[in-house]
């Protein structure tokens, strides 16, 4: 018999419409799935008492790149136009798998401290065949549930991002697909991530879009943002190319996409991954949340660069609230007009859980605490001083808590965060990312005073 836990005793958000929000309730974990959901279990399981404590379906990042942990902080002013120089042309040409490593364990503990157990890995630092393999390695040594999305490497901006003809090497895809991902019902799942119109050729376009349908992964994809993407018109694009249906795409920021290109996305399942600090801060446009929603999509959020902002989603939905609250309320001073149809704290979460979990083409598995699930559920300490009194158990998640809040995690029913702390080696996870940091601000150094 799989072993057994029941949490008791809780406040259950169960995003699951047909089960609701339960005041008081139990959650018995069997295994690596979810048994039970209900206001009161009786089985024979260890019992962890969770009363006073808000329980919650693993939060889902869409869209992190994860190797950029080493660097983090590094560029806290940057712009779009920056991190493409800082970042894509100055320190990813000079990554080693070890670097790489260091920063997707190191960046995937962090995600599971903060209450994170599912990571898209956007991993577009690709240098040598063996880039990809240490990538993998660090995700699957931290536990975190992810689908890590093959990216181009970083070795020249000019060659890579800017009309680029190198596609990405489609035999070494193949033998990551084959070796690490056979099955597509693991704890790690595989995506393609593309490049796509203005940053690549029509024919590597093509080329890497055909490989993820052959391959039958999904394609994420960073479109409608900033001072270059955002005149690319990339969807339309896509559309042309008679592409845009050949793989499951995940299409992220989405900042300047037209009314055509919403309908486009929408007509093929496409699915939305907002960066909203990301976006106001470094000038991708304005985070279209609500936007996508009137296209009857389901958005999910991300946190993107931690070069530039902190790895929570705590954060990312405080900056989503304030953000598309002040621009709605704008509109409607502007026509005098009573504010109305505002986003909701409860929407907030949902993009955190479910709508992620839809969004990275795993909602049958996690995003809710529904029986038969995976059991990836957090447990929210809400008798912290931040916290307590709860009103709103939602408020209270999307609003109130932050990481410190986050007391028991688990993945796959197994515990990787307990009574607050990280079930890992997170001095070894942090010395090896610090000794990563060392090296690449030295040979950064090097390299400059050689120029």
């Amino acid at each position: 018999m799989a072993e057994r836990t029941l949490l008791r005793g809780g406040t259950v958000l169960t995003m699951d419409p047909g089960i609701g929000d339960l005041p008081t309730g139990d959650v018995l974990i069997e295994g690596d799935r979810i048994a039970a959901v209900q206001p009161r279990v009786e089985a024979e399981a260890r019992v962890i008492d969770v009363s006073g404590k808000i329980v919650v379906p693993g939060f889902v990042d869409t869209h992190r790149h994860t190797w950029e942990a080493a660097i983090r902080g590094v560029a806290p002013n940057a712009t779009l136009d920056d991190y493409f120089v800082e970042i894509l042309d100055t320190f990813a040409p000079v990554y080693r798998p070890e670097d790489v490593y260091a920063s997707n364990l190191a960046g995937a503990l962090e995600c599971l401290n903060a209450g994170i157990t599912t990571l898209v890995d956007w991993s577009h630092i690709n240098n040598t065949p063996e880039h990809p393999d240490a990538a993998i390695q660090g995700l699957k040594e931290a536990g975190i549930r992810a689908r890590y999305a093959y990216g181009s490497a970083n070795t020249s901006l000019q060659d890579h991002w800017f009309e680029s003809k190198i596609a990405v090497p489609a035999d070494d895809v193949r033998r990551v697909r084959e070796t690490y991902f056979s099955s597509d019902q693991g704890l790690l799942t595989m995506a393609l991530a593309t490049r796509g119109p203005g940053f690549c050729v029509d024919d590597v376009v093509r080329e890497e879009w055909g490989l993820a349908r052959d391959l039958g992964i999904p394609i994420t994809i960073h479109v409608a943002m900033g001072r270059l993407a955002g005149r690319f018109g990339m969807v339309k694009q896509l559309a042309d190319l008679g592409v845009l249906d050949w793989a499951p795409t995940t299409f992220i920021h989405c900042c300047y996409l037209s009314d055509e290109e919403w309908r486009l996305l929408a007509d093929v399942g496409g699915t939305v991954s907002i960066a909203a600090q990301i976006e106001m801060q470094m000038g991708h446009g304005w985070p279209p949340v609500v936007r996508s929603m009137q296209e009857g999509l389901r958005p999910g959020i991300s946190r993107d660069v931690v070069t530039t902002v902190s790895g929570d989603l705590f954060s990312e939905m405080h900056c989503i609230f304030a953000c598309e609250r002040a621009r709605a309320n704008e509109v409607f001073w502007q026509k005098n007009e009573p504010a109305q149809g505002l986003l909701t704290a409860r929407q907030l979460l949902e993009m955190a859980t479910v709508n992620g979990a839809h969004v990275v083409g795993l909602e049958d598995r996690i995003g809710s605490l529904t029986p038969g699930k995976k059991a990836d559920i957090v447990v929210i300490d809400a008798t912290a001083i931040n916290v307590a009194p709860v009103h709103d158990p939602v408020a209270a998640v999307t609003l109130c808590a932050d990481v410190s809040n986050v007391e028991t995690v688990f993945v796959d029913g197994r515990v990787v965060k307990q009574d607050g702390k990280l079930v890992a080696d997170v001095e070894r996870a942090r010395r090896l990312v610090e000794e990563a940091r060392d090296r690449l601000l030295a040979e950064v150094q090097r390299r400059k005073q050689q120029a």
